[in-house]
């Protein structure tokens, strides 16, 4: 049962108009005040955005992470802002992407699963009425592309080039194999059973075509000559690079396993020679930008999109849980911020913050209009982050699993929390108990009414998943 329902009848008519009056002030602060982008921008001061996505990266970034991840570790939480406490909008990697392409709560169009890789299905995608954040820069005169995992719909309706995107180099599916010799699929049409496209061969835009190296390596080198072009050309760019890595298929080549013998858990050691290959990799991108007179007018963000996963030798230490789980090991993640001469270096941010506030902090930059009609849940992170502003970000941040009937809540370092559909509540102080051992529900019953309440009145305005789910695939 929902907690509060005695008080909703009295109390529905306060709070709706209090939300309502919240969410038409932050949309102010975040979109309120931008004028046409044509109208305003200056093209040698709008920055260039550049974002790397990890798949089911583990949160041990104090620990394993300065080894296994030097350049990110030195170029990106020293040369920039790391983020102690950022969130993911969902612990699974479907709606964890569409939520940060949006910038909205996922479960406000549907997407609350990964979705059916039917290639024949116009329904199991992200939704077409909804605005991608290149779609949004298009507005701005960015090029787009994406290289890497899609996840975002398989039916030609949902491809790249129809979402924002002029360029694409990747798979669109949800998991892919490494290694050349394992690409022997043409096209997802070939597919005769499940998770047969991870065998997919790598497509460039529409094309297919074959790889000679590694895949992480291979993505790495596409984002180098993606960027190279854009600034041969003077054109601002935006660069979704969105790693498989470390999602399974544990595959490493001799290369990045050679550096791990140390490590003597196998799937801990492939782990590492998986997130190696992507650390390779950001530190030739990062290179490359300062090499071509880019790197002070370039946003990067590193970021995973859930938490580690039970098969992929993560260690989420000293987190409770794993992907798919609304406890912190499924949805804390590494989040680290650079733009060099606008926001501080070598600074650690603490303050609560979501992978949804990246769009409204790119929009905020350009100063770009957003359709009234889907607000973003995000916001501006940037006078945060220089001080202008010491309030929290966000007074609630919410998830749900509708499939699990499973929910969170998390208010500055309080979060109310059921994991699972037979679990009970739980209520824990983050800022002394991050493991969520010891549930202070019965202590704190007051307030976790006044949660589950907010929850409440945030979940009345979702709606039921619009596709198929991965799970129940069966379209070969």
């Amino acid at each position: 049962g929902l907690y509060g329902c005695e008080l909703r009848a009295s109390a529905m008519v306060c709070q709706a108009a209090h939300r309502a009056l919240l969410w038409v002030t932050v949309n102010a602060a975040v979109t309120g005040v931008c004028a046409k982008a044509e109208q305003t921008n200056d093209h040698a001061t709008r920055p260039n955005v550049w974002f790397v996505m990890a798949d089911d990266l583990d949160a041990d970034w104090k620990q394993d992470h300065s080894a296994i991840m030097p350049s990110l570790t030195k170029h990106l939480k020293q040369g920039g802002i790391y983020f102690e406490n950022h969130v993911a909008a969902v612990p699974v990697c479907g709606p964890s992407r569409a939520g940060f392409l949006t910038g909205r709560y996922q479960g406000r169009f549907g997407f609350s699963d990964n979705p059916s890789i039917n290639p024949n299905d116009p329904s199991a995608g992200l939704p077409v009425e909804e605005e991608t954040i290149a779609e949004v820069l298009k507005k701005s005169n960015y090029n787009n592309a994406v290289i890497g995992k899609w996840h975002m719909g398989t039916h030609p309706r949902f491809h790249p080039l129809e979402r924002g995107f002029d360029y694409f180099f990747g798979f669109l599916s949800g998991g892919h194999n490494y290694f050349p010799e394992k690409l022997n699929i043409n096209d997802l049409s070939e597919v005769k059973r499940k998770w047969q496209w991870y065998a997919t061969k790598i497509k460039e835009n529409r094309t297919v075509v074959e790889i000679e190296d590694y895949l992480t390596d291979e993505l790495s080198q596409s984002a180098v000559k993606y960027i190279e072009k854009q600034v041969s050309n003077d054109q601002h760019f935006m660069l979704y690079l969105a790693y498989n890595a470390p999602h399974t298929p544990l595959q490493a080549t001799p290369k990045y396993l050679s550096r791990f013998d140390h490590i003597k858990d196998p799937k801990r050691k492939t782990y590492a020679a998986m997130v190696s290959a992507v650390d390779d990799g950001v530190g030739q991108i990062l290179k490359t930008l300062k090499k071509s007179g880019i790197e002070e007018n370039t946003i990067v963000v590193f970021l995973s999109d859930n938490g580690g996963a039970k098969n992929n030798g993560s260690n989420n230490r000293p987190l409770r849980g794993r992907k798919s789980d609304l406890f912190e090991g499924g949805i804390r993640v590494p989040f680290a911020m650079q733009w060099k001469g606008t926001i501080p270096a070598g600074m650690t941010y603490e303050k609560n913050v979501s992978s949804l506030d990246i769009m409204a902090t790119i929009v905020a930059q350009n100063k770009i209009s957003i359709d009234k009609k889907r607000t973003l849940d995000g916001v501006n992170l940037i006078p945060f982050l220089n001080g202008e502003n010491d309030s929290e970000p966000h007074d609630y941040l919410f998830w749900r699993k509708i499939k699990y009937n499973a929910m969170a809540v998390m208010t500055g370092d309080q979060k109310l929390v059921k994991n699972k559909r037979n679990d009970f509540k739980e209520m824990f102080n983050l800022s002394s108990d991050l493991s969520e051992t010891y549930n202070l529900i019965e202590k704190n019953n007051t307030q976790s009414k006044s949660m589950q309440l907010e929850w409440d009145l945030w979940n009345a305005e979702l709606i039921d998943c619009i596709f198929p789910s991965l799970a129940k695939d069966e379209w070969w």
